[in-house]
């Protein structure tokens, strides 16, 4: 198995750590790689607050950090962020809120969690294997619209239709319950195949966001971050993905717009409603993080802070 690297390390945290008192949220616990970071750079008055969906990385986190009672673990979704920092009594007083979007390393390195094509497991792709339906389930019952335009509108396929249509044609001949079997079938139906990439990626992608309701839980966050953080306060999220990083980079473009009024006009920012601007410019990895962990090449980490 792959030893999971958490990416933007050392970026993220300088970017969060406003206050070394303050109280955090991590929303993607993963293996604790940025929750670690974080409890290094606090004070014992510091606390944080880390949440992730799958159960398998709230457990390794319960093991991991026993022993530092600043830590609490959530097991949950961060869209859910409001509930989870009113229980802490938090609300409008959080000093930053990190999310690393995405799959870990773990569960893609874990045929039986279903993440990826290049190991044969059943076809689950659940982060939260607790509830809702695996990837075969939804296989299984969704009509033919309805896959081609999951993997069109979350994995930006232009295949989707044609993949769609073979989807449904062979499960009508034999169940579609593992990875290389749906794999297998995508890759059939891609007709441009690239050099070097798999034609069923864009469609396993798709259909994990899909099932994860990746996107639904980032819009989610965004609506709430504001009314959550305190003035000063930190949103980082690292994304991985295009779909992701656009709605992030529109939602810190739409927030320092504020309210819409006359060019040119000597307005401050607090008449015009603006709560929040980016700092600084997107951070991508180098080039060495990058050698050291292929894994990293398409992160983009975007910052903004809470300003009235």
């Amino acid at each position: 198995m792959t030893e999971h690297a958490t990416v933007l390390l050392t970026e993220a945290v300088d970017a969060l750590v406003v206050d070394p008192d303050g109280f955090y949220v991590d929303g993607t616990l993963g293996r604790g790689g940025h929750s670690a970071e974080l409890l290094s750079r606090l004070s014992e008055r510091g606390a944080v607050t880390a949440i992730d969906k799958d159960p398998e990385a709230i457990a390794a986190g319960a093991e991991r950090f026993a022993d530092d009672d600043r830590l609490t673990l959530v097991h949950g979704t961060f869209a859910d962020l409001s509930e989870i920092v009113e229980r802490a009594g938090k609300h409008g007083s959080v000093s930053g809120v990190l999310l690393d979007l995405g799959v870990s390393s773990p569960q893609l390195d874990q045929a039986q969690r279903g993440f990826s094509f290049l190991r044969d497991g059943p076809l689950d792709m659940r982060m939260d294997t607790s509830k809702g339906i695996s990837a075969a389930e939804w296989i299984a019952s969704a009509d033919e619209q309805e896959i081609a335009k999951v993997i069109k509108d979350y994995g930006e396929e232009r295949f989707a239709r044609r993949m769609a249509s073979a989807v449904v044609r062979e499960r009508v001949k034999k169940p579609i319950e593992r990875t290389v079997q749906l794999a297998e079938i995508l890759a059939a139906a891609h007709p441009a195949w690239e050099r070097g990439k798999h034609p069923a990626t864009k469609a396993f992608q798709a259909i994990r966001i899909f099932i994860n309701r990746e996107l639904a839980d980032l819009e989610a966050l965004l609506e709430q971050i504001i009314d959550t953080l305190a003035v000063g306060g930190r949103l980082v999220v690292i994304s991985f993905h295009s779909l992701e990083d656009r709605r992030v980079k529109r939602f810190i473009r739409d927030q320092q717009r504020g309210i819409k009024l006359p060019k040119n006009l000597p307005i401050p920012d607090v008449d015009r409603g603006v709560r929040l601007v980016k700092v600084g410019k997107p951070i991508k990895p180098t080039n060495t993080e990058v050698e050291n962990n292929i894994r990293a090449r398409s992160a983009v980490m975007r910052v903004a802070e809470r300003v009235a």
